[in-house]
Parts: C-alpha cells; structure tokens; sequence
C-alpha cells in the first residue's frame, strides 16, 4: 500500500472497533495525518484533491457517488473489512436485518471497487488467502493507545468471595454463538454460586436467558460506551466461543483484545481464529467447542484466583 503523498480521509459509520483495533494504528504507525468522516459529512470535492481514501466496513451511497465523480483527483481508494463482506454467502445465515445492512453497504459495492481500483485492506490470513485476487494488505489488530492504561490497571482480575463475574460481549452477529453457549451458562451457574454471568444483548438475548439466576442482559451500546464498559473494574472471565461456520471462519481475534484489556482472562474456542495467539493454560483456555470441556474450564478458572492472574499477566505480554 503506498503511503506517500497526500492526507489520509477515513470514512466510517461512527467511531468503531474495526478503526480502532486495525485502521488508524496502521496508518498512524507510518507518521500518516488522518481525518476520519462519518456517512453524512463528505467534504468538498476540492478536499479529495490528491487524498487516499479509506473505507472501513461500509461505502454509503453520497461517498460512492463523490469518488466516482473524482477518481482521477485521488491518490488512492481503499476498502478496509474485517468480517468478509463481499461475499454473500459468507454472511447469509445471518440475522436478516443484518443481511440487509451487508448487502446494501458493502456486497453490492464490490465490482465498483474494482472499477475504482480499490485496494483491499483485511483482517485476518483466512480473508487474505480469501481474496488473494485482490492482493489485499494485512492489518493486524492492535490496542488504541487510548486503552493502553488498562494492560497495567491494578485492580484486574479481582473479585470478592462472592461474586466472580463471568461475561460474553458479542454483538448481533454473534447469534448461533450464544444459542451454544446457554446451557454452558447455566451449569456453571449451578456448579459455582459465586458466578454471575454478564452478557450484551437485545430482547432475544434476554429471553434466551430468561428463567436464569444471576444473569445481567445490558442493551446494545456505541463503541464509546463500550470502552467505558471496559474500563469499569469486576471482570474474571470471559467467553469466547465460535462455532464453524463461512462467516466465523474470517473473523479476527479482537475478542483476545476486549477480554484481556477488561483485566479478565479468557476462554476461547480451539481454531485458527484463536489458536495463534492463545496458547492453552499458558494465556489463557483453549478448547474446543464441546459443552462438557467449556464448563470444566470456566469451574477451574473460578476456583483459582492466582492461576487466573498468571494467565492474565501472560495475556497482557502478547499484546
């Protein structure tokens, strides 16, 4: 990817973790200037003027009309993804509103891409061998120094006698993950009356996990609010399971990134997502997705305070 000449323009729905996590720590690592824009701010045509423009996920339709009227003014067009987003069956099983959103913000811009030479920016060697047509660049995720105080915050990994949080933070697309992980949930609830279980979901979520004691369903939030979540002490242990499937197999390990900076330490599920940078026993657990050995996991984790701490210590070193 050149980098030379011209400021950078990053385009975004709102401040996101597929920024934070991979776009601006690349750029900013080569002593690039970044201005980031939302949907509905394109700036003067006179502002592309010999600028590389970055699209992080989703093209809306004012920017795609904008760089198709001055393509030839441009230094550079770029289509950064981290889920894999041009292909439709990847992402077909999926909630329908969430179908819709991929398909009208980036699936159908896929030969307009091509047309305007994009480069490809991913997340993950899986969407890179993926696309290797495209030549992509691979970007790797890592900590916005804005979260860089959380690897040496002192009050990780605590918890009183009673209470030893356990949490799954996944979004909407995460649905199938967490339909497997309930009746993980509720054994360990049963087995250990010192875990609560913390979990991010909408009315679905809630009702899955309806009838369960000690289950704390909090609304869907921004990713600003999401990093003060973060940054609130009591976190143990968190959860990250991934069921094979076209969708999971691209997605990248962030999920390392959110556990260990929320000063928990993490169990996550055996495969190439994880398994380059969790090491089992070592960083953290790393098993497979079979309901017996998740909930042997999660009562050893609890009933050790200092392994969970020397597992955490060692997660922190890797990031």
């Amino acid at each position: 990817m050149s980098s030379s000449g011209g400021d950078w323009i990053v385009v975004e729905e709102n401040a996101n973790p597929s920024s934070d996590y991979f776009v601006l720590p690349f750029l900013r690592a080569q002593g690039l200037e970044v201005e980031r824009f939302g949907f509905s701010n394109p700036p003067p045509r006179e502002r592309l003027r010999g600028a590389h423009v970055l699209f992080v996920r989703y093209i809306p339709t004012a920017w795609r009309r904008l760089i198709s009227a001055c393509r030839d003014e441009l230094a550079g067009v770029y289509f950064f993804m981290d889920d894999d987003l041009l292909h439709w069956s990847s992402f077909a099983r999926m909630p329908l509103r969430y179908q819709w959103k991929l398909l009208r913000l980036s699936r159908r811009h896929r030969h307009w891409l091509r047309a305007v030479n994009a480069q490809l920016l991913v997340s993950t060697p899986y969407l890179q061998q993926r696309y290797n047509d495209w030549q992509p660049q691979l970007l790797a995720p890592q900590v916005p120094v804005a979260l860089l105080p959380l690897l040496k915050r002192e009050d990780a990994g605590r918890s009183t006698e009673e209470v030893i949080t356990l949490f799954y933070h996944g979004s909407a697309s995460h649905g199938a993950d967490l339909k497997w992980l309930r009746p993980v949930v509720e054994r360990v609830l049963a087995g250990d009356a010192r875990l609560v279980f913390e979990v991010i979901g909408n009315a679905s979520v809630n009702r899955l996990f309806r009838g369960l004691q000690r289950v704390h369903v909090l609304h869907p939030m921004k990713w600003g609010a999401y990093q003060a979540l973060l940054r609130r002490p009591g976190r143990c242990i968190g959860l990250a399971p991934l069921l094979d499937s076209p969708f999971n197999r691209a997605r990248a390990h962030t999920k390392f990134l959110d556990i260990t900076l929320a000063g928990a330490v993490g169990v996550y599920a055996a495969g190439p997502v994880y398994g380059n940078v969790v090491r089992h026993e070592q960083n953290g657990l790393l098993l497979p997705m079979a309901e017996d050995a998740w909930v042997e996991g999660i009562l050893r984790l609890a009933a050790d305070t200092q392994w969970r701490q020397a597992l955490l210590s060692e997660a922190r070193l890797c990031l």
